[in-house]
């Protein structure tokens, strides 16, 4: 996969994960009276409560690790951009070196 289209499916992984967590808080959020003018909302059912506490922790656990996953994937294109540049360097240092080293050798005749 070229690096547009991983890219585009971390933003897509990440986008998913903040979408499903959001609907998940909003989901599971209780009632708020929104003004005194306002009734009391009734109380939310809650089936499992445990469940419920543990979901937004999960979610937002799988949010974080997605946006390190594709930090991590940025910072490692960035590295082999940079080895790929060190190799080159290194590659030109060994001809130059190599040039070097002949042109000594030229310069001393055998008597």
């Amino acid at each position: 996969m070229d690096i547009i289209s991983q890219l585009q499916e971390q933003v897509n992984s990440i986008a998913s994960l903040t979408f499903n967590t959001f609907g998940t808080l909003q989901r599971d959020a209780p009632p708020v009276r929104l003004s005194p003018n306002y009734p009391e909302p009734p109380p939310k059912p809650t089936e499992d409560s445990a469940n419920f506490a543990d979901q937004p922790k999960l979610m937002s656990a799988a949010l974080v690790k997605a946006a390190k996953q594709a930090e991590n994937d940025a910072v490692g294109q960035e590295l082999q951009k940079q080895l790929e540049a060190a190799e080159k360097e290194l590659k030109q240092v060994q001809e130059l070196f190599s040039q070097a080293a002949d042109n000594c050798l030229n310069l001393k005749k055998p008597d």
